[in-house]
């Protein structure tokens, strides 16, 4: 199992995309719309006594808190998932994913190591591709690969070597 994390995913969002997103899942237009007007081309301006600044863009990402945030995720990350699971499935890449907002799971299995550190080293490439081409980025800090197996005996599985994404190496953890 490989485990990561999209960095600032709530700040990073494009919210000149997810209007695009709604458009191509079939939403109706007035949806798109009102998320067009709600999210992009927002602006503010201070008071202060006599004082008054000129207008600035506050496009600064869809807030955590919101309560549409979990909503606005999952429609702007489904394209995303549904891209790389045509391109797993095109690469016949046996690979499971789950996701949890801005934490996402790579789950395989193998008899062989060697093949399942494949698997999910070119699952790993695939989706930080994306997640770039999407304006979010993984946080390689935070990854983390888990190896378990059923042997009884010692069991020392290699790392995942991820530097020729120029991301760290990946020591599996204990399970």
């Amino acid at each position: 199992m490989l485990a990561f994390d999209i960095a600032q995913f709530f700040p990073s969002f494009n919210h000149h995309l997810l209007p695009l997103i709604l458009d191509k899942v079939g939403f109706d237009p007035k949806v798109s719309i009102f998320f067009r007007n709600h999210l992009v081309g927002r602006k503010t301006k201070y008071l202060w006594n006599n004082f008054s600044s000129p207008f600035c863009n506050v496009d600064i990402g869809v807030r955590q808190d919101l309560a549409l945030s979990p909503i606005l995720s999952a429609l702007y990350l489904s394209l995303i998932f549904h891209i790389l699971e045509k391109h797993l499935k095109n690469l016949k890449i046996p690979i499971s994913f789950l996701s949890f907002v801005d934490d996402s799971l790579f789950i395989s299995q193998h008899k062989s190591i060697q093949v399942l550190n494949a698997n999910l080293f070119y699952s790993y490439n695939i989706v930080s591709t994306l997640l770039t081409k999407f304006s979010l980025v993984v946080k390689h800090g935070k990854s983390e690969v888990f190896h378990f197996s059923r042997s009884h005996g010692n069991f020392n599985p290699p790392s995942l070597d991820l530097s020729p994404l120029r991301d760290p190496t990946l020591l599996p953890k204990n399970t």
